[in-house]
C-alpha cells in the first residue's frame, strides 16, 4: 500500500500541480462563470492575419527594454502531439529567462513533499468521511481504474481527487514526458531559470481547504471521471487551434465551484501579475509557461495585466 501511494505521489508531482487547463477543468473544479464573461480583453481579441497557421496561443507584453511572452501549456499530452511551431520557437529562442509555475528541477522532490502533506490525520480512513452514497460511487470509481477500494484510505480527499482526475488521462495515453514544460525544459539549455511559486505553496492550495470543501472536490471528481478523457481531448484540440475564446468557454462550462476557481486561478493569477509587473522594471526577454487555464477567460493573467494598464498583444506569426 505504501509503495502504491508513493508511486501516485510521484505522478501527481509530475503532472497535477498547476494542471489548470486540463485536470482542474475536466473535473469541474475551477469555478462558475457564464460564457459571456469569458472573452479576453479587447487588446488581445484581434482577428488573426489571413496567412495565420493555427497553433497554441502566445501572448506578449513589452516596453522599451523588456519583453515578456506568455504561453499557456498542457502539462501532459499524447506523445504524438505537435505544438512547437515557428512562433513559439522564435519567442523561446529569443528569451534570456525561462519561467514556469514551479522550479522544474524540484519535480523529483515533489512526490515526497506531496506524500508528506497528503496523509490523513483524522484517525480514520478517507472512506469513513464520506456519506454512504458518495462512498459507493467512489469505490466503484477505484475499481474502474483497476485499484483496490482501500487504495487511498490513508490520504486526504484533495490527494485522492487529484489522482482520480489524472489516472484516466494516464491510462488513455497522456504522458507528462511529452508535456509542454518538460519539452521546453530540455530546450532551455543555459537560460536563466525562474519560478512563480514553490511546490509547498501549490500543495497548500489544496491542503488548506476545509475538509468539507475537499470532500466536495473529490465527489465532483468522481462524478466527472467518465467524461474526463473526452473533455480533455476537446480542450487540447482547441488549445492546438489557438482558439482562446472557445477554450475559455469550454473551461467555464464545467466550472461549478467558485471557491476553487478563485483559489486555484484568479488569486494565483493576481500573484503572478505582481511578479510580471515587477519584472517589467528590469531589461531582458522572458518566456513564461503556465497552465493554459491561467491565460483564458475572466480573471486571466492578460485580463489582470490589462486592468493595470499593460497592453497585452497576441503573437500571431
Amino acid at each position: 500500500m505504501l509503495e502504491l501511494l508513493k508511486r501516485m505521489a510521484r505522478r501527481a508531482g509530475a503532472i497535477a500541480l498547476g494542471f489548470s487547463a486540463a485536470a482542474c477543468a475536466s473535473t469541474g473544479d475551477t469555478g462558475s462563470l457564464t460564457a459571456a464573461d469569458t472573452a479576453p480583453p479587447p487588446a488581445t481579441a484581434k482577428t488573426p492575419p489571413a496567412d495565420y497557421v493555427p497553433g497554441p496561443a502566445l501572448w506578449k507584453v513589452a516596453d522599451g527594454d523588456t519583453t515578456i511572452y506568455l504561453f499557456g501549456t498542457v502539462h501532459a499530452l499524447p506523445p504524438e502531439t505537435e505544438w512547437f511551431d515557428q512562433r513559439i520557437e522564435q519567442a523561446f529562442s529569443a528569451s534570456d529567462e525561462f519561467v514556469t509555475e514551479i522550479n522544474m528541477a524540484d519535480q523529483a522532490a515533489a512526490g515526497q513533499t506531496i506524500a508528506a502533506q497528503a496523509m490523513l490525520t483524522t484517525g480514520g480512513t478517507l472512506r469513513d468521511l464520506m456519506s454512504e452514497e458518495d462512498r459507493l460511487e467512489y469505490e466503484q470509481a477505484l475499481v474502474t481504474l483497476g485499484l483496490p477500494e482501500s487504495a487511498l484510505d490513508p490520504v486526504e480527499p484533495w490527494f485522492a481527487a487529484m489522482n482520480l482526475s489524472l489516472l484516466p488521462l494516464l491510462q488513455s495515453g497522456y504522458s507528462p514526458d511529452t508535456g509542454v514544460e518538460l519539452v521546453l525544459e530540455m530546450r532551455a539549455e543555459d537560460k536563466q531559470r525562474g519560478a512563480l511559486e514553490t511546490i509547498e505553496e501549490q500543495i497548500a492550495l489544496f491542503d488548506m481547504l476545509p475538509m468539507e470543501a475537499q470532500l466536495a472536490y473529490l465527489d465532483q471528481t468522481v462524478a466527472s471521471m467518465p467524461d474526463a478523457v473526452s473533455s480533455l481531448d476537446a480542450m487540447v484540440e482547441q488549445w492546438l487551434e489557438g482558439d482562446a475564446v472557445e477554450l475559455a468557454e469550454m473551461l467555464n462550462s464545467e466550472m461549478d465551484n467558485e471557491e476553487l476557481y478563485q483559489r486555484l486561478l484568479v488569486d494565483r493569477n493576481s500573484n503572478w501579475v505582481n511578479w510580471i509587473t515587477q519584472r517589467m522594471d528590469a531589461p531582458g526577454t522572458v518566456f513564461i509557461a503556465v497552465g493554459a487555464g491561467h491565460l483564458a477567460g475572466n480573471g486571466s493573467v492578460q485580463d489582470q495585466l490589462g486592468d493595470r494598464g499593460f497592453e497585452v498583444t497576441r503573437v500571431w506569426q
